[in-house]
């Protein structure tokens, strides 16, 4: 088959699901209330502290994808705009990502060699699922592109800036705009999960139009 934008959006643990000698190692360097606050949001964006609760994936040749995302309610399977919704547990929504991504021939991400490929292996790892393919390929191959790689020519560029920038950059839709990361953990507590996962099908297509970007202006 041919290629897939890959997306995911994670939740940070409660601060309490960690034992004493965890909490006291994660605030080892926070000296106030504000930096321990900003630890507590960090967690999202570590899979040692935080869980996946949406993966995304979209055709960008045909606009048609699939949203795989957490529910502790009875599983949800629904279909909006050419996207199917299907719930899980966060070791079914893996599961399933694992099933369907290898049928693709190449991975377009935003970060995704630093953030989103980690972030699902170790997760993975955590309820025991082989990958089924490697999502972290020679960095030049084409076999996974990263955008923020590309876009700053492979680090070439000092400061990299975020995908809402570079989408506002270009006159990009974002979805930024409403919602960001920092927000999803509470969204996810909060039970707002087919949210998160319209938001990331936003994340999704703005990642589609930067690649467009890219491959008809950038690209050599």
């Amino acid at each position: 088959m041919g290629r897939i934008i890959l997306d995911i959006e994670t939740s940070g643990f409660d601060f309490e699901h960690f034992d004493k000698t965890t909490q006291e190692y994660l605030m080892k360097y926070a000296n106030s209330e504000e930096e321990e606050t900003k630890v507590i949001e960090s967690l999202a964006f570590y899979p040692l502290t935080g869980e996946v609760v949406t993966i995304g994936m979209l055709n960008p040749d045909t606009d048609k994808g699939v949203v795989y995302f957490q529910s502790n309610t009875e599983r949800m399977v629904f279909e909006e705009d050419g996207i199917v919704f299907e719930s899980g547990s966060e070791a079914e929504i893996l599961q399933r990502f694992w099933e369907v991504v290898n049928k693709y021939e190449g991975i377009i991400t935003f970060n995704g060699r630093t953030f989103d490929a980690p972030f699902l292996i170790i997760r993975s790892a955590v309820h025991k699922i082989k990958p089924t393919r490697n999502l972290l390929p020679n960095r030049y191959s084409d076999e996974h592109i990263d955008l923020l790689d590309r876009l700053t020519f492979y680090g070439a560029m000092k400061r990299r800036f975020n995908l809402d920038t570079w989408c506002k950059t270009f006159g990009i839709p974002t979805p930024k705009d409403d919602i960001n990361g920092y927000m999803v953990s509470d969204m996810f507590k909060s039970g707002k999960v087919e949210d998160i996962a319209r938001y990331c099908v936003k994340d999704l297509k703005a990642t589609k139009e930067l690649f467009f970007v890219w491959q008809e202006y950038i690209k050599i």
